[in-house]
């Protein structure tokens, strides 16, 4: 493909916001669409293309807004419709983008199909939703089958009214829609869709995308024997009718020339994941494939200890999802290291102690810069953001996913402390909290999230290092995560033949400190080396290069010595 064919979604770089937790311009304790538009500038500057909005649906808020009542209605607190049309046009006239997260695998079950669904067997929209009669052991009523929810316990729920269960893959409250009919493909397509491209949306993240066909829904083998419940992930993903689903949707996508990037976990098979972003195929233009964020994470994401991980680990990983735009591939991928599903990457692939953390923040940027794909910058990532503490207690994680495991090891273990705290520190380590704090603007109360005269509490505790760790603060030191984030994305702009679509090799896989790998395209090359310790390390060229001239295209520190990485220290060489 010639550089004039590139589709704009290639070269970009992609800003990721929580709206709850990015900017609050009312004093309501909640961010909203006001709030992000005052930043569009901010967001800009850094060399943002693309701006994608978390839900900001009407919603109960179950699950932080991915349990939808209404698809084409705003939840109260973000702001109207009237609002979201400003934020897109707003996005547009600094020429950026704007992308959309796409909810379709699940509603709400107050979303008005449902409420129908669920209001008699012979209701016209009964076969909306996924519905099963019970199963009986010895005269004891059992679900259909043995698959656990996303966020623990069965995936089946009893309905008292109509005696029959419904599947829910999340929460209770996030009934699963039945894609197998028709009618319900149609109707969501034209709600949750085209009411939005209609209105100027460039392209959707597609929410657990490869859910949608279900296959046969039979028991799921047991990998957790002390429980009834099992993950059945590989059972309810990648289905027989993916590729007929995606292909249907994409006809409505295609009128509109918007982009998708798809959440795509339990996808182990490589060769699956290329059929999903195959040009050819034309189902998805790219996924997020969890491979990277996965490491270090226990059979149940908790069930580990912090920094379970070795450097080998991450940089499989990372090929991984490299590899799917190696020639002859057709394929696109994406590079991301936080999004609000996972805690923080300086803490959990770097240092946050203070005299490492600005250290950490830059070399990971400049890893990401140097990778091939579109790359996700998420809110509070380009100024360092780093977990809450150990010392917040159990009070300040919000979120469902963290809340149900603390409950569950608790229940399990009769309330044993020492297992408590074991799962507190995984928590502190893993949970999705630390990505949905508020973000800190600056020493002003509240760390600038609300106006200084709001009285009511931020919806979420703010962190308690916003004097070490603030936009306006980092916008002018020439020194700090924010300034080189800028810096390093005006240099993967300028070589995007090479760092944005160049092949990767990684150059020394077991080496357990140091990542180096190069990339080339069209007998162009560039070395990248990066020093995963806290020490500094000899640099030392790999045999692959050795010989040929290396000029310092970038340094992730100041005044770097020669052969010499400084702790956490990331380079980028060009090769002649």
């Amino acid at each position: 493909m010639s550089v004039t064919q590139r589709p704009w979604w290639k070269d970009g770089v992609v800003y990721q916001i929580y709206p709850a937790s990015f900017k609050d311009s009312n004093g309501d304790g909640i961010g909203d669409l006001n709030g992000i538009i005052s930043e569009l500038d901010y967001i800009r500057s850094i060399g943002v293309d693309v701006v994608w909005i978390c839900p900001m649906y009407d919603s109960p808020q179950v699950d932080m807004g991915y349990d939808i009542r209404d698809y084409e209605d705003v939840y109260a607190p973000y702001g109207t419709v009237q609002d979201m049309e400003r934020l897109i046009a707003e996005t547009h006239s600094r020429g950026m983008k704007i992308i959309l997260d796409l909810v379709i695998n699940h509603t709400s079950d107050q979303h008005k199909w449902f409420l129908e669904s669920r209001s008699a067997k012979d209701n016209p929209k009964r076969d909306w939703y996924i519905w099963r009669p019970a199963r009986y052991v010895n005269g004891e009523r059992k679900p259909p089958n043995n698959w656990v929810s996303n966020f623990t316990g069965s995936v089946w729920e009893w309905d008292e009214h109509t005696q029959e269960y419904y599947l829910h893959l999340f929460c209770p409250e996030q009934p699963d829609l039945n894609w197998e009919n028709a009618e319900t493909r149609q109707a969501i397509y034209k709600s949750a869709m085209e009411f939005w491209l209609e209105r100027g949306v460039d392209g959707f993240r597609v929410d657990t995308v490869n859910m949608y066909s279900k296959g046969e829904m039979l028991d799921a083998p047991v990998t957790d024997p002390g429980s009834e419940w099992q993950f059945a992930g590989f059972q309810y993903c990648n289905g027989p009718r993916m590729k007929e689903f995606l292909a249907e949707m994409n006809q409505v996508l295609e009128k509109y020339d918007a982009m998708t990037v798809g959440e795509c976990p339990n996808t182990p098979d490589m060769k699956r994941v290329l059929e999903y972003v195959s040009a050819k195929e034309k189902q998805l233009d790219m996924v997020f494939q969890f491979d990277v964020v996965d490491v270090g994470q226990g059979p149940y994401k908790f069930q580990t200890t912090p920094k379970n991980w070795t450097l080998p680990h991450l940089k499989r990983a990372i090929a991984r999802t490299q590899h799917l735009i190696r020639t002859p591939s057709d394929g696109w991928t994406t590079v991301f290291l936080e999004n609000h599903d996972q805690a923080r990457s300086i803490t959990r692939f770097t240092s946050d102690a203070p005299e490492h953390r600005v250290a950490g923040g830059k070399m990971l940027a400049l890893l990401m810069a140097a990778l091939s794909g579109t790359l996700f910058i998420y809110q509070g990532q380009e100024i360092g953001l780093v977990n809450f503490p150990e010392t917040w207690d159990m009070s300040e994680y919000k979120d469902v996913d963290s809340s149900n495991y603390y409950k569950m090891v608790g229940a399990r273990t009769g309330g044993d402390e020492e297992k408590l705290a074991e799962a507190k520190r995984a928590l502190q380590h893993l949970a999705r909290d630390h990505a949905r704090v508020p973000m800190s603007w600056s020493t002003a109360p509240h760390n600038g999230f609300s106006p200084p005269d709001s009285t009511a509490m931020p919806w979420m505790r703010p962190l308690d290092d916003a004097a070490t760790c603030n936009v306006a603060q980092q916008q002018s030191d020439k020194s700090s995560v924010l300034a080189f984030w800028k810096r390093i994305l005006q240099v993967r702009k300028a070589h995007n033949d090479l760092l944005v679509h160049g092949q990767y090799d990684d150059l020394d896989v077991e080496d357990p400190e140091i990542f180096v790998f190069s990339k080339t395209w069209m007998g162009k090359r560039a070395l990248c080396v990066c020093n995963f310790t806290d020490r500094a390390k000899t640099l030392e060229v790999p045999e692959q290069v050795r010989g040929e001239k290396m000029e310092l295209l970038v340094s992730s520190v100041e005044g770097g010595v020669d052969g010499e990485l400084a702790a956490y220290e990331g380079r980028i060489y060009l090769l002649a």
